[in-house]
């Protein structure tokens, strides 16, 4: 128990030294020891590193999830070390809506099959997003959290460390001008070499740990590249699906006029599409079996017009074409000097060449 007293007292004899100590140099009434000038820059390089590393890391939170309840309730379950609940994003929330829609109107009618070929789009890039969420979480936020949360703390503890051995060494220079008689004088010598001792050794401690930011730079520079890898995998993995989409949908009627039509304000505008793969015939196969049939060699003989059922989805290649849909009817005919593959079709007021491989007459 004396021990524990003595040493109570010795503890806050301490501390009230350095408390004096510290009043004193606000006041300016007593001699600081400045550090450094290399080490005062790397604690501002250490500082700002952590600045900005808290900035980027709560600005891509709101990127990769711009609801603030849905941040806090994540931030809660990771306290809490629980699983967060899998829910569905806003890109596959959007997707079963138009799939549910398309369903209740018809898969069989223009809109309600195109309500759920976008529905499915959708829900492929709600699936890009969350992988590219998930990617972006461990490859560069967990990194920029350790480093906050752990490498940071650690430079914090130790620089608050150096500064109150900065304070026992000043506080022992203070006592040794005071001193007068000389056994006093020698034991506040003996306090400042060994005050001194522990500053030096805490500051080349601390200096360690601030040279070591170099090195999380290097590693927050692949976090980035990660970062960056993965948004591109994103972006490109929506750009192929709304692509495929836009062929997809370059058959339905709602975008004839975009196809045949093009409005002079888009005149200079052009988007990049990617060939669509599937089964359909191309306009000049089965040149032998369509050319011998009867009904379009007599449309030929008699430059006439017929109706004609569609058989497959056929996208316009050029604003001379006319842009398909399955089994819709069209009015055809023929004209003179045309190849003997394609004849001229007419739907309303829209009039282009159609390929006769996706067409079969009417009586």
């Amino acid at each position: 128990m004396d021990f524990n007293v003595k040493r109570l007292a010795a503890d806050a004899g301490t501390f009230l030294s350095r408390a004096v100590q510290f009043t004193e140099e606000k006041l300016g009434q007593a001699e600081k020891t400045e550090l450094d000038a290399h080490l005062e820059n790397l604690l501002g390089r250490a500082e700002g590193t952590r600045l900005w590393t808290e900035r980027i890391l709560k600005q891509t939170e709101v990127l990769l999830q711009p609801n603030p309840n849905v941040r806090l309730e994540e931030f809660l379950y990771e306290k809490l070390e629980k699983k967060v609940p899998t829910r569905m994003n806003n890109h596959e929330l959007l997707g079963q809506s138009m799939i549910e829609s398309g369903s209740e109107f018809g898969p069989g009618t223009a809109y309600g099959n195109a309500l759920i070929k976008c529905g499915e789009t959708e829900k492929q890039i709600g699936g890009a997003e969350r992988e590219f969420i998930q990617s972006s979480a461990i490859n560069f936020l967990t990194p920029f959290r350790n480093f906050l949360e752990g490498d940071f703390k650690t430079i914090l503890k130790e620089r608050k460390l150096l500064q109150v051995k900065r304070l026992d060494l000043d506080a022992a220079k203070t006592r040794l001008k005071k001193a007068r008689m000389t056994d006093a004088r020698a034991v506040a010598e003996q306090e400042l070499r060994m005050t001194q001792s522990e500053f030096d050794r805490q500051a080349e401690i601390t200096r360690l740990l601030l040279e070591g930011v170099s090195s999380t730079h290097a590693h927050h520079l692949r976090c980035l590249n990660d970062f960056v890898e993965a948004q591109s995998t994103y972006y490109a993995q929506c750009y192929q699906y709304m692509v495929d989409l836009q062929k997809q949908l370059g058959s339905f009627p709602s975008s004839f006029s975009n196809n045949n039509q093009s409005p002079s304000g888009a005149a200079g505008i052009s988007v990049p599409t990617l060939p669509v793969s599937g089964p359909l015939p191309s306009p000049s196969s089965g040149r032998a079996s369509s050319a011998a049939a009867g009904g379009f060699s007599e449309l030929r003989v008699t430059s006439g017009s017929r109706k004609a059922r569609v058989l497959y989805d056929y996208d316009a290649a050029g604003s001379s074409e006319l842009s398909l849909l399955a089994d819709e009817v069209i009015m055809v005919s023929s004209v003179p000097g045309m190849d003997s593959d394609w004849l001229m079709g007419e739907r309303g007021n829209q009039r282009g060449k159609v390929p006769i491989t996706y067409l079969e007459l009417l009586n």
